[in-house]
């Protein structure tokens, strides 16, 4: 016979070491929040460093944009070294009141929330064409009423609007260096850089104050298209 009491118990219990392979949860209100940092955070990044949106902010790019249309400016090609060429589209801080208070903002707190963040597109920017970099000659018109760049006639009826002039007031300028002349496709309905030859600055578009390369129109979503670069400012010979 088996003596029970110097038997071992095979009974089966907690083993402990199975609560040390557990590893704790979140409460399902912690874990959204978490989430939610974590889509703020990278939602803000990817505006200052990458793509962010913008507004449309009047009619001077018509017939390609139209006022309040949204478009995506990309940041990245103008990273190491990289600079605005001619014929990008560029969105633009205000470099002196160009905008006279028309620029679109964020109607409420929670949109300007929205903007700050890169969750909803900026307004009091500018959307120009590039036409001229720093030490471009820029001029207007040749015989046949075309904008010259170092001579070379563009040939611009491809984005300007049906029956306009490429501009109703003659021009003749040198870009500085380290700044863009704008201009546009709108011609006679854009404040650019002719409108403020006269002013402060001289009409130029310091390099600086540029955010970025308009990518693509976003909304309204049956015009949505990639931007690019008409071919006309291919082969523009170096400054004279």
């Amino acid at each position: 016979m088996t003596d029970s009491s110097t038997t071992p118990s095979h009974r089966a219990g907690p083993d402990p070491s199975s609560d040390k392979d557990k590893k704790p949860t979140l409460p399902v209100w912690q874990e959204s929040l978490l989430l939610l940092v974590i889509a703020l955070v990278l939602a803000i990044g990817i505006k200052y460093f990458f793509v962010q949106a913008f507004y449309i902010p009047s009619e001077s790019m018509e017939p390609l944009f139209i006022k309040n249309d949204r478009i995506l400016v990309q940041k990245v090609s103008y990273w190491g070294g990289g600079e605005p060429e001619r014929g990008d589209i560029v969105v633009f801080k205000d470099p002196g009141n160009w905008l006279n208070g028309e620029g679109n903002e964020p109607s409420n707190p929670i949109t300007k929330a929205l903007e700050a963040i890169g969750l909803y597109p900026s307004g009091g920017h500018l959307v120009k064409r590039v036409i001229g970099v720093g030490g471009d000659r820029v001029k207007c018109c040749d015989p046949q009423g075309r904008v010259t760049v170092n001579g070379k006639a563009l040939e611009e009826e491809s984005y300007l609007p049906k029956g306009t002039l490429p501009s109703d007031d003659p021009f003749d300028v040198r870009v500085p260096e380290g700044h863009l002349w704008v201009m546009g496709d709108n011609r006679s309905n854009s404040s650019d850089s002719r409108l403020h030859m006269g002013q402060p600055g001289g009409g130029y578009v310091d390099e600086d104050l540029v955010v970025g390369k308009v990518w693509a129109l976003i909304w309204p979503w049956k015009r949505a298209k990639w931007i690019h670069t008409p071919k006309t400012f291919e082969d523009i010979p170096t400054s004279q």
